[in-house]
């Protein structure tokens, strides 16, 4: 099970910041408020689920630009930009940058909140994603280096004997293998294997 989530309040105005949090607290939220991009990301990478409530326009480093970097970490978490200076060009930006919303200050607190449920449900759903790539990806660790080049073969469409042929062995030790392979992805059809495949970006390439 999931811990309980937490959202991280970026606003350099400590008056929005200090009421953005009661708020959250009083909706029964776990929440952590920051007075910049810079101090948000001297925060141990949050591991568990939540989202960013993020001011556009403050001093020091901009809320485009902490969008960006928490992308470049490897964790996206997901974001709720708010702003009083709102314009066009800055909202498509921030959507175009995976944003959850993009909320003009003064935002009616409703709003916010169900911006935030949407946020924490989307960041549920990329962790649950991680941990279950994690586990195909252990399970793909332990094939043997000839399983997994059958593997990557027999996902392109291959057949059997095509793949004999192309790594010099006989069609039934390709079967033993592949049936070694399928076992140990937990992959009921070739089909399963498919999708594992695509989802660990194997593919024919990875025998060069």
């Amino acid at each position: 099970m999931m811990e309980e989530p937490t959202v991280f309040v970026v606003d350099d105005d400590p008056s929005v910041r200090r009421s953005v949090v009661r708020l959250l607290e009083s909706a029964g939220l776990r929440v952590e408020g920051f007075p910049s991009g810079e101090a948000f990301l001297e925060r141990e990478t949050p591991r568990g689920p939540g989202c960013v409530v993020l001011d556009v326009r403050m001093s020091g480093m901009s809320g485009l630009e902490l969008q960006r970097r928490l992308h470049a970490t490897g964790r996206p978490m997901a974001i709720v930009f708010i702003t009083g200076h709102g314009d066009v060009p800055m909202s498509v930006a921030a959507m175009k940058g995976g944003a959850v919303d993009f909320l003009l200050k003064p935002f009616d607190d409703e709003a916010l909140l169900a911006a935030i449920e949407r946020a924490i449900g989307r960041d549920r759903e990329w962790l649950q994603a991680q941990q279950q790539l994690a586990v195909l990806r252990a399970r793909y660790d332990r094939l043997t280096p000839r399983e997994q080049q059958v593997f990557a073969l027999v996902t392109t469409g291959m057949l059997n004997k095509q793949v004999a042929a192309q790594l010099g062995t006989t069609e039934k030790t390709i079967k033993v293998h592949r049936a070694r392979a399928m076992a140990k992805m937990e992959a009921g059809s070739v089909a399963d294997l498919v999708r594992h495949a695509e989802r660990l970006q194997i593919t024919a390439s990875h025998l060069d």
